[in-house]
């Protein structure tokens, strides 16, 4: 459409070619920037830009669509939330909604389907993977480009820990026919599973022509979503058990998306040679929608009771009578609108509840403890719950935290006898009592003036009175930033000793009384004393590695990786602990990293294909490498499957967290998967096992916390969030540490709390 008269003509820097939509928020143009890059530029109205509420929203929708990047999503290229009137540029796309292609041509052949359903299970795992839930998947926020679909609208979308709603009241925060049955009853509770019920909807509608739960108005829709069971007349057998499973109405009897992408590849047949790979657009297409995140065009439904899509049935003049209608009888039907309207208001209530309080109310669901106390060990002596974060102020010290705002995901601390010792992004190194929460001092080691910005402190250990920390302090114009081990007296904080590190080719560690730093020449790494700073042996590096220590059993090792880019191969060391010799040595695939040990040898971890890093808290990986460096035996365990998430080795079992909550139980020695449970702990990072009660401990970013049974992988209990707004993009992974037969919880943005995993909601006071 050409621009109108009112309409700007360009937008931070990008010439506006013509006009592809408008929603009742705003309007999306087809932009060109000044290198002939086409983009799409959404453009909020300007007397929504006044309005604070939203303004937070739309910028909500651009940090949520900046973390989200694949194949079948469409990249943000620039944006201005903070603009007089905010926008955003989306890489353009050329093609048509998959609302006007069903609309225009029917439901889609088996060949389109298995295009399209493959294209959205990817799309949905890179949103996933970016910690992010989409929660409006519909045929609406779908576009159909000639190398496959694109995922758009990331307008209500959230991160999936961050539970902070900015939905005014009233509002419904959905599309029906596609919201999930959480969505509507609990939306505290959504989570990546519910976008498997929307696909699934959706796959339902593409394969049909109907809606798995049509009816005459949205809460009739939404009251069949929560309560009757879906209808998918005219789907195939095979596809139809697997549509069942994604329409579960319980989160955790869902499928995950490489299952699902591996069961739809089963049961729909691949494309013929005159099928087309996507469908049904051209790059002539006349149909040009924009942005992810793009309004609707004129049309497009915006709510209940409103709007052209097929999929809704409303507005339209259609009238649906399918499945639990009134086709089954007058009195049938008599009842279900009696019981409709009665559970419609309820519906009601949960959502405006949702909007009013948002997550973290009071009234929110307690733990569900299915466990008797019997199983747990008591708390320490004069311990209570509390909370607290690593910035408040401390007994002595530095008793102010750095100046700034408070770091974003980057925090973490160790728990070491009656103390919690934690450092972080713009962290000094902080002492707590594990006990009562209380900050006992701060180490005041960042020069006067320095920002939080500029300084970064991590915990290495902490042995017999001494607390070894690791800091960096930014330079502005310096090639590198100095960094320094630093020792500090556990009672009081006081600085014992520091040495300055050149530890660009190793990470160092804490093992025993000794702590490693790298020396000046970047290949001598010296082993010194804690207490003292007393150099006790050295070794030289291998020329041109990067190493990293590790601390397993008695013994130490570093695993050493080639610089050079097209390495295979990188070197396990084993280290006599006393002088620093070297023991053994023994090659093993470049693509690895260092677990642990079972029966005694050192166990990596193997990337799925034998390419790409290996991390343990976010990998996916298929085999275990088991050696044994003094004799150079290798034995390969290939897992009974290929997993993805963060792994921890305990008690000779792996534990694998998934970001969607899913925990697995996997034997190193045989492959064999002992036990599999659902949690709502998202982006848990790596899990903590407590061998005194066999319990698996998880927490989220957002301070959820689970516990595991792990003899059976029962899941004892789990709690609701603690924090308002978890921060999910740092590097630093949620804690649970142990002290005691307490717990204390760390999320990322730093904030701490200690429960008792016999009595998780138990009230907690103030650190």
């Amino acid at each position: 459409m050409p621009l109108r008269k009112d309409d700007p003509r360009s937008v931070g820097g990008y010439k506006l070619v013509d006009r592809l939509g408008a929603g009742g928020m705003g309007a999306v143009y087809r932009g060109r920037s000044r290198s002939g890059r086409e983009v799409a530029v959404k453009v909020v109205h300007a007397q929504y830009a006044e309005d604070p509420v939203f303004r937070s929203r739309f910028r909500q929708e651009v940090e949520a669509a900046r973390r989200v990047s694949g194949a079948f999503t469409a990249p943000v290229v620039d944006a201005d939330p903070e603009a007089a009137r905010p926008w955003m540029a989306t890489q353009y796309v050329a093609g048509r909604s998959l609302a006007d292609r069903l609309r225009d041509r029917g439901p889609l052949r088996d060949a389109e389907l298995r295009s399209l359903a493959l294209g959205l299970v990817e799309a949905l795992r890179d949103i996933h993977r970016a910690g992010v839930v989409h929660r409006d998947l519909k045929p609406a926020n779908v576009l159909i480009a000639q190398d496959g679909p694109r995922v758009i609208d990331f307008g209500i979308s959230r991160a999936a820990e961050n539970h902070q709603t900015l939905t005014e009241t009233g509002q419904m925060i959905g599309t029906p026919p596609f919201m999930s049955p959480e969505q509507l009853t609990d939306a505290r509770t959504v989570g990546p599973a519910s976008d498997v019920f929307s696909l699934g909807a959706l796959l339902v509608y593409c394969a049909t022509g109907h809606g798995p739960f049509d009816a005459d108005s949205p809460y009739l829709t939404a009251y069949r979503v929560v309560h009757h069971e879906p209808v998918l007349d005219g789907v195939a057998g095979p596809l139809r058990a697997v549509l069942e499973r994604c329409l579960h109405k319980e989160a955790a009897r869902r499928p995950g998306l490489d299952e699902l992408a591996q069961e739809l590849s089963d049961v729909l047949p691949e494309p013929a040679a005159d099928d087309p790979a996507v469908p049904g657009t051209s790059a002539a297409d006349p149909h040009t929608v924009g942005p992810r995140g793009g309004f609707r065009p004129p049309g497009a439904e915006t709510g209940p009771g409103a709007g052209a899509d097929p999929a809704t049935g409303t507005g339209s003049g259609r009238r649906r009578e399918r499945g639990h209608g009134r086709e089954r009888g007058r009195g049938r039907g008599r009842r279900t609108l009696w019981a409709a309207v009665g559970t419609v208001g309820a519906l009601s209530l949960g959502l405006l509840g949702y909007v009013r309080f948002g997550p973290g109310f009071p009234d929110a669901p307690r733990a569900a403890t299915s466990a008797t106390a019997s199983r747990w060990t008591a708390p320490p002596a004069g311990w209570r719950p509390w909370g607290t974060t690593v910035f408040k102020p401390a007994d002595r010290g530095g008793v102010r935290a750095l100046g700034g705002a408070p770091p974003d995901s980057q925090s973490a601390c160790l728990s070491q006898g009656d103390a919690v010792y934690c450092g972080g992004d713009g962290v000094l190194p902080v002492r707590l009592d594990g006990r009562t929460g209380r900050t006992a001092w701060r180490a005041p080691l960042a020069p006067p003036g320095t920002d939080y910005a500029e300084y970064h402190s991590s915990v290495l250990g902490a042995y017999d009175g001494v607390v070894v920390v690791h800091e960096t302090v930014a330079e502005q114009g310096a090639a590198s930033d100095p960094a320094h081990v630093v020792a500090l007296d556990a009672a009081s904080g006081d600085e014992l000793w520091t040495r300055r590190t050149h530890d660009d080719n190793a990470s160092l560690v804490m093992s025993g009384d000794v702590v490693l730093t790298a020396e000046s020449d970047g290949r001598t790494v010296t082993a010194r004393v804690a207490r003292t700073g007393e150099a006790r042996w050295t070794m030289s590096l291998p020329a041109r590695t990067y190493c990293t220590f590790v601390s397993a059993g008695t013994g130490l090792y570093a695993q050493c990786y080639p610089t050079n880019q097209n390495a295979k191969y990188a070197t396990i060391l084993q280290l006599d602990r006393a002088d620093g010799t070297v023991l053994a040595r023994q090659q093993v695939p470049f693509e690895s990293g260092f677990l642990g040990l079972v029966d005694g040898r050192p166990a990596l971890l193997l990337a799925a294909d034998g390419s790409g890093s290996v991390s343990l808290e976010d990998s996916t990986f298929a085999r275990i490498l088991l050696t044994d460096p003094s004799t150079g035996g290798r034995t390969t365990t290939k897992l009974a499957r290929t997993y993805e998430g963060s792994v921890t080795l305990a008690s000779d079992t792996l534990w694998i967290t998934a970001s969607n909550g899913q925990v697995t139980a996997v034997s190193p020695r045989t492959g064999k998967e002992l036990w599999q449970t659902r949690t709502s702990v998202e982006n848990s990072g790596s899990p903590t096992y407590d061998p005194r009660t066999r319990t698996l401990y998880l927490a989220s970013p957002s301070g959820r916390v689970a516990a595991v049974d792990t003899r059976k992988g029962t899941l004892l209990w789990q709690t609701d969030p603690r924090v308002q707004r978890a921060s999910t993009g740092g590097a630093a992974d949620p804690q649970a540490l142990l002290y005691g037969g307490a717990l204390t919880v760390v999320t990322p943005d730093g904030t701490l709390f200690s429960l008792d995993p016999a009595d998780p909601e138990r009230k907690s006071g103030s650190g």
